[in-house]
């Protein structure tokens, strides 16, 4: 039975909206940072600039420590995804491959962590931070932002694992492959979309997160972008265009990550789907 013209126009209208009340700010976010400082100011707001410059970049740029705190958040950032992974991955293979006591309390802690907000625990990691002396330190951000993602990225990682049918596994040690290399050679190449999925979480969750870099790290020089972008405008006044552009470098790489990852991901969903 065919649907209904309603039932075939609601959905897609419904995706407009959302699609033009998420996608909206964002674009208006980039126009402002390109429009001259007369054009953002003016009481008729201009929807599609044709004067653009990049003199606000430039001042963002210029900012003291900007490409310090650039250098810090990507190391910061970086640093922590591959650790979770790394950490994830095994932890993921014992979950789905192994069998041992207290395995279903393991996940049923890890859904826990995963729902328990991290700001209420701001102050026992600071107190634990000082106590061990290392106030002012790349080092804790990078631990606890791999920690903050790790649950997550543990059960993501272990149903992909346990989609993978173990006769593959069990075929390649009879052909004399070690359970290592097993690991490596069949199940770790099939892992492709879930390391991209959680990859791409752990990255937006460390690049964005604010609370503990604010209350660890009072040293300018060990600080990264989220925190120096929510200081930007006091530092530069009433300058929305410095303060927009300053707001689309920090977003940029986000947006690009997120469209090579999403192409990739759903590659290798597809390859997974073939290959299994």
């Amino acid at each position: 039975m065919k649907r209904s013209v309603f039932g075939r126009i609601w959905p897609n209208a419904t995706a407009a909206v959302l699609f033009v009340g998420f996608a909206f700010p964002v674009y208006w976010m980039f126009a402002t940072a390109f429009k001259p400082t007369g054009d953002i100011i003016s009481e008729n707001p201009v929807w599609f600039p044709t004067n653009l410059t990049a003199g606000h970049f430039a001042k963002a740029v210029d900012a003291d420590h900007f490409w310090t705190l650039v250098l810090n958040s990507v190391t910061v950032t970086v640093s922590a995804v591959l650790l979770s992974l790394v950490v994830a991955l095994f932890a993921a293979f014992a979950l789905a491959r192994m069998r041992f006591r207290g395995r279903r309390g393991f996940i049923v802690t890890f859904m826990l962590a995963q729902m328990a907000p991290w700001e209420v625990m701001v102050i026992a990691i600071y107190m634990l931070v000082r106590d061990n002396d290392m106030l002012d330190s790349l080092v804790p951000l990078t631990v606890f932002y791999a920690i903050m993602v790790l649950p997550l990225t543990i059960l993501t990682l272990r149903g992909y694992v346990a989609a993978v049918p173990k006769e593959l596994e069990e075929s390649a040690m009879v052909d004399g492959c070690t359970r290592t290399q097993a690991f490596v050679k069949v199940i770790f190449p099939l892992l492709a979309p879930g390391l991209m999925a959680t990859s791409l979480f752990g990255f937006i969750t460390a690049w964005n997160e604010f609370p503990l870099v604010l209350i660890l790290n009072k040293d300018i020089e060990k600080q990264t972008l989220p925190l120096w972008l929510s200081q930007f405008q006091t530092a530069f006044g009433d300058d929305w265009g410095a303060t927009m552009a300053a707001s689309s470098l920090f977003a940029l790489p986000i947006l690009i990550l997120f469209i090579f990852l999403q192409r990739k991901a759903v590659s290798g969903l597809t390859d997974g789907a073939v290959k299994g």
